[in-house]
């Protein structure tokens, strides 16, 4: 369990919902803090950013490997530098986004991507950090974040095993075990087919950490089973509305869309439950519809019980069905009527 100002994020506290703004304020600073208010209004515990630019992201050439050139690609033939400069929020954005989520109540934070954005947001007061899932292998920003202290959300997308245990332990070595960590798909979008959450519970078994899953497919049919498989916290892309454009825009939820997820996520975490056998309180009432011997003739003292007298039927105040063979041929004690309860006390 680890806290994030004043929620709980872990077992037994509702899923902690993340509402990713990243490339879609189009590079408006007015429509960034719309995007704040309607994923407040949807539902959401926190906003989240991404903290960096173009220069601290890549390199400024179209040299071989700095243009995407995977033709299923969102953003085939883009340039990376041009590409992080269109999607970079503004540093001096973020004091006033993170404003304007707390006005709601709803917690802010980032993901860093070097040593200057870290320095940045610590000035800030960032109450949390996300390591995206690119930089799981950057353990230098790793351990540059552990060491503020604050929680840290470890998304690990293509990570192996053996990645993700030394992302963890680099964190732990800086004495920081505030750690969440995402399972993700490092496809945008991503299909419900790859996104494997059966393996949310080998991972929080594996690594001994909350799990929770930052999710790239459409709609939260993905989001839902993630959290009945043990998922603590589900981040989002966010966006007002898809047609509006946008470099993340394609794979991103729209307000009511979210307002979905909260109230589905928070369905299946309710469901979850516990191990129990034999109904629950709120059963007890339905007890009655259960079958039940009952007499199904009047009868006199003596007479002995025949299929034609004994019946297994609806309500179930009589003694179980599984007595129905050796109450048979036995007789009855006193006068009964139809619709009687059959119980021991009838017997001779």
């Amino acid at each position: 369990m680890i806290r994030i100002k004043d929620r709980e994020v872990g077992p037994g506290a509702r899923p902690y919902l993340i509402a990713e703004m990243s490339g879609n304020h189009n590079q408006s600073l007015d429509r960034a803090m719309e995007i704040v208010d309607a994923a407040a209004a949807s539902g959401a515990d926190a906003i989240k950013l991404q903290t960096y630019t173009a220069e601290t992201m890549t390199l400024n050439t179209r040299a071989p490997g700095f243009v995407i050139e995977d033709p299923n690609s969102l953003w085939a033939g883009r340039q990376l530098y041009d590409l992080y400069d269109e999607a970079h929020t503004p540093w001096d954005w973020h004091g006033p986004i993170m404003e304007r989520a707390a006005g709601h109540g709803m917690h802010c934070f980032s993901s860093p991507f070097d040593d200057t954005a870290v320095d940045f947001l610590e000035s800030l007061g960032a109450p949390a950090y996300k390591i995206a899932s690119f930089e799981v292998t950057d353990l230098p920003l790793i351990r540059k974040v552990a060491r503020t202290g604050k929680p840290m959300i470890i998304s690990t997308g293509m990570a192996s095993a053996a990645e993700i245990d030394d992302a963890i332990r680099a964190a732990r070595a800086e004495g920081n075990d505030q750690i969440v960590i995402l399972k993700c798909t490092s496809t945008y979008p991503a299909t419900p087919e790859n996104t494997n959450v059966s393996t949310i519970p080998n991972m929080r078994e594996t690594f001994g950490v909350s799990v929770g899953l930052s999710d790239h497919t459409m709609g939260c049919g993905v989001s839902v089973a993630a959290v009945a498989m043990g998922a603590v916290l589900i981040e989002k892309h966010f966006t007002l509305r898809r047609s509006d454009g946008g470099v993340d825009s394609t794979f991103s939820m729209e307000p009511e869309e979210f307002r979905q997820l909260r109230t589905e996520t928070e369905r299946a975490w309710q469901a979850m439950g516990r191990v129990t056998y034999g109904g629950t309180k709120a059963e007890e009432n339905s007890r009655i519809f259960r079958r039940s011997l009952y007499i199904a003739r009047d009868m006199k003292a003596g007479e002995v019980l025949t299929p034609e007298s004994l019946r297994i039927i609806r309500p179930g105040y009589g003694l179980s069905p599984k007595f129905y063979e050796e109450l048979l041929g036995k007789a009855v004690k006193r006068d009964v009527t139809l619709g009687t309860p059959a119980g021991w006390d009838l017997l001779a």
